[in-house]
């Protein structure tokens, strides 16, 4: 009686560990036992392999099939292991080299009729191979994904039967080549669009430079979500790190459309109903939430007064340290989220704080009643924080601006440029990212703007997060004028763009 053995994979994260997948088929009864921690999808299992196996003309033989699933005491969660099951049976019954299926990798969910589907979480599982030096197998559909893994075999199997001939070398499943999203034609929103506004136009330009956050504030209809939508046209596409980084994400959510991996920055917007496992991943199987998917990205949340406080507040460790950790009784998993938070509201509930002629009788209560519903904390690690005007009659009647996103891009992949060659071999992608010795190397500040500096965070009773992102928006201003070093000017206009009190 002895045992066939093949790999599949259980996620953490986007970690993937590796589970060796046990089947054993011994003398007497006639029945499937599933061991080793399976959930209610991977207990289903045996009843679509059962199905695949009969739908290619096969049958289980008619004594005790046991599979195991090591280590026992790992959960094991999803679809994906119908595949790796399937093989080790197989395997067991001589259809499949024992050999070669041990050095094999595998993930997929059969149908009944033996198709295997798409799945999710494949990129990683292929990286995951590379490193185990192991054989993946696959769906078709996902097999574009695991080719960006590079240097291992891989076997896209359209179906079981597929899989069987190939193994038993009747035809040869072509390895699949890695594969670019479509370039989205669909433009991006361009601030030509945008008349007046101008201060809020310059944050929106720090802001994409540097990689920082940016809290909008001002009435119904100044342009707040307007300016926000036209942040993504400023930043730079993702190199390809960082779109495999993301990439990685979107394979375990489930969003990597045919395995196609694109170079544009993700833009997520969720509504303000949005539950805290929703924003920041969590539920019974725990899936990465708004803040990861938006990874290297933007999160917007527009009303940010109108999410609930215990939402936004969970917001606080992932734009401190770019990583969502979701603990469980018997795990933590981990989520990379760094993400550029761009946040709208308006100064009050009736968003007229201010206006004699449209304020609510209870102003200006009304408005410190509003703004304190975003904790302080929060409002600390949001960078710039700046006031969105009502546009008058007079802007609007004004000529579309010469200046759009395109001249303004350009300002900031000079400044993105500056940053990468500075933070080279520091792992530092932008100066949002920097801190310590790194923060104040590549700052460079000049002894009149450091003492401006320590003198307005005293006036302004800055925290030391506080004024520690006040330097980094500086530095960034500093890039976008080409300027070696941070000066006075760069430090007092950064300053400008600390938390406004409206009430």
């Amino acid at each position: 009686m002895t045992v066939a053995r093949v790999s599949t994979v259980a996620f953490e994260g986007i970690e993937a560990r590796e589970v060796d997948v046990q089947v054993q088929i011994s003398g007497g009864g006639n029945k499937m036992t599933l061991v080793g921690l399976p959930d209610k999808a991977v207990a289903e299992s045996q009843e679509r392999v059962r199905s695949a196996l009969h739908a290619i003309g096969l049958a289980l033989p008619p004594r005790r099939v046991v599979v195991n699933l090591a280590p026992a005491d790992l959960p094991k969660e999803g679809s994906h292991y119908d595949l790796p099951i399937a093989m080790g049976l197989l395997a067991a019954m001589d259809v499949l080299p024992r050999d070669e299926i041990a050095r094999t990798m595998a993930l997929g969910e059969l149908a009944l009729d033996g198709q295997v589907t798409a799945v999710a979480g494949v990129l990683p599982a292929a990286l995951a191979a590379a490193t185990a030096e192991k054989t993946l197998v696959c769906p078709e559909r996902c097999g574009p994904e695991a080719a960006w893994a590079g240097g291992i075999e891989i076997v896209a199997a359209p179906s079981l039967i597929a899989l069987i001939n190939h193994y038993r070398g009747v035809s040869v499943l072509r390895p699949p080549e890695p594969k670019l999203a479509d370039e989205d034609t669909t433009p991006l929103p361009d601030l030509k669009d945008v008349k007046g506004q101008e201060t809020a136009k310059r944050a929106l330009e720090i802001t994409a430079a540097g990689g920082h956050n940016l809290l909008m504030i001002g009435p119904p209809g100044s342009g707040k979500s307007m300016l926000a939508a036209r942040l993504p046209g400023l930043l730079p596409p993702l190199d390809a790190r960082e779109a495999l980084e993301l990439s990685m994400i979107q394979s375990l959510a489930g969003e990597l459309k045919d395995g196609a991996i694109g170079r544009r920055r993700p833009f997520r917007a969720p509504h303000h109903s949005a539950s805290m496992a929703a924003l920041t991943g969590g539920g019974l199987r725990v899936r990465p939430g708004e803040v990861s998917l938006a990874h290297l990205g933007v999160l917007f949340l527009d009303e940010l007064p109108e999410f609930q406080r215990q939402v936004l507040d969970s917001l606080r460790q992932p734009l401190e340290t770019g990583s969502t950790l979701v603990a469980r009784a018997n795990a933590h998993i981990r989520y990379p989220s760094r993400v550029q938070l761009v946040a709208a509201m308006n100064p009050c509930r009736c968003g007229h704080l201010g206006d004699p002629g449209l304020a609510c009788n209870r102003a200006p209560r009304c408005g410190a009643d509003y703004q304190s519903r975003i904790s302080g904390p929060l409002y600390d690690r949001i960078d710039l924080h700046v006031e969105v005007p009502q546009v008058s009659a007079a802007d609007l009647g004004l000529p579309t601006p010469r200046e759009g996103s395109a001249e303004v891009a350009a300002r900031v992949a000079a400044a993105r440029a500056l940053q990468t060659a500075r933070y080279a071999g520091a792992g530092v992608r932008t100066n949002a990212e920097a801190e310590g010795d790194v923060l104040d190397e590549g700052t460079k500040l000049e002894a009149n703007a450091r003492s401006l500096l320590v003198e307005a965070a005293d006036k302004m009773r800055l925290s030391a997060r506080g004024y520690t992102r006040a330097l980094r928006v500086a530095r960034s201003i500093a890039d976008l004028a080409g300027s070696a070093v941070t000066t006075r000017s760069h430090v007092a206009e950064a300053l400008s763009y600390r938390r406004l009190n409206l009430s």
